[in-house]
């Protein structure tokens, strides 16, 4: 066959005459190529993560709940910046301080005791405004009142300020209203008090960050070892299998509750212990999924053609297996999230989780149960409850469908 590119012949421009001009040449209106890639414009993301991620950003309601979550997420993280019983910043004669992050005595501020300075007390805000004159013990108020006014002539006074958060009272702080426990909503505490006159609002943010930072830490921990297991039972099957699937099933039928109860009893209650206890038990739920994808994708083409070039096996299971089972795995997710939540929860208010005194929304619906008579705090732990675990199935409904790709969003 010849070759009929060589015969084309490119547009002939014909000379100019002897003093003429020649006409300017105009350029294409499109290039003749694809344009080149433009520097500082490379992306971290791959272009299939790209695309997934596209395909996220086009389901609106997945995407907004997304941004909903994470400003409530990121705000419950700076929670002592929000609701605490000591203040952000205080200015003591002209030194900053910052009691949140550490200790200052009575006696950092002028006063007479060793113990941690109670900055909600009048005589200590007096010893912090006037720079620790001693007369804030006779008449704290009347000194505080002339401090703002700037009408102390003590050579000693040195005038000083507080910065509060919004929310003056942390998760565990006794709020001195009068009347019985709990109190209702008010102007001070906006989602009124618990049965101990402990602030709601405060319990609600502290609780928020607690049960997501522990439904995260398990699921991450849980879903790794879960993935390993099931791809080692699926890529290798035979005895390997048999004998992994044996042994889960011996694992899952042990009873958890009570293995908690001993292990609390002996040991004592504690976040990280509970959090190790619910890995040990959380993992063999992935296990099922990932070994059925593992199965039915290791005897692929693709999968022996990587044999047979002498790839490792370590390399196919997660560089070229993995990928495949990822919808089927993030399709599990959103179940593996909101059940970390709901143990926790589970166990606060059957009284086998963490202690009492800790910020628990588990806590908080056992006070509801307990207090038919106070129903913002059942109002409280269910919209609460209902807008967490309904952003984070939307969240995951989204990305598992980013993953799908089958599915394409215009």
């Amino acid at each position: 066959m010849t070759d009929t590119r060589s015969n084309i012949q490119p547009p002939l421009i014909p000379e100019p005459m002897p003093g003429q001009v020649p006409a300017p040449v105009e350029p294409l209106s499109e290039p003749l190529g694809p344009p080149a890639p433009m520097a500082g414009r490379r992306s971290w993301l791959s272009p299939l993560n790209q695309r997934r991620w596209r395909n996220f950003r086009r389901n609106g309601r997945a995407f907004w709940s997304l941004v909903i979550f994470g400003v409530l997420f990121i705000l419950s993280l700076f929670a002592e910046f929000l609701a605490n019983d000591r203040p952000i910043l205080v200015s003591y004669r002209g030194e900053l301080r910052m009691p949140i992050f550490s200790f200052y005595s009575e006696r950092s501020y002028g006063g007479d005791f060793p113990s941690e300075a109670a900055y909600t007390d009048v005589e200590v805000r007096c010893l912090i405004e006037t720079g620790g004159l001693v007369d804030c013990i006779d008449d704290p108020d009347g000194f505080i009142e002339a401090a703002r006014a700037g009408t102390i002539e003590d050579p000693e006074f040195q005038k000083g300020w507080m910065l509060w958060p919004p929310i003056p009272y942390s998760f565990d702080t006794i709020v001195d209203v009068r009347g019985v426990a709990p109190s209702p909503p008010d102007g001070t505490n906006w989602l009124g008090t618990d049965d101990t006159k402990r602030d709601v609002v405060a319990r609600v943010i502290y609780g928020f960050r607690l049960s997501i930072l522990f439904a995260l830490i398990v699921t991450a921990a849980a879903s790794l070892v879960g993935i390993v297991a099931g791809a080692v039972q699926g890529y290798f099957g035979g005895w390997t299998d048999l004998m992994l699937q044996r042994f889960i099933e011996i694992w899952s039928g042990t009873p958890s509750l009570y293995v908690i109860i001993i292990v609390f009893a002996i040991l004592g209650r504690s976040f990280w212990l509970l959090v190790g206890l619910t890995i040990l038990f959380g993992w063999p739920a992935l296990v099922g999924v990932v070994r059925a994808e593992f199965l039915r994708a290791r005897n692929f083409e693709y999968v022996r053609a990587a044999r047979a070039l002498g790839v490792s096996n370590a390399t196919i299971m997660f560089r070229h297996l993995l990928p495949n089972a990822m919808v089927a795995t993030v399709t599990m997710l959103p179940f593996l999230v909101t059940g970390a939540i709901g143990t926790l929860a589970s166990l606060d208010f059957l009284g086998y989780g963490l202690p009492s005194s800790a910020p628990s929304l588990g806590e908080l619906s056992l006070q509801a149960k307990q207090n038919l008579q106070a129903p913002w705090l059942a109002f409280t732990a269910f919209f609460t409850f209902a807008i967490m675990l309904t952003l984070l199935v939307f969240i995951f409904e989204g990305v598992r469908d980013a993953f799908d790709p089958r599915k394409t969003f215009r």
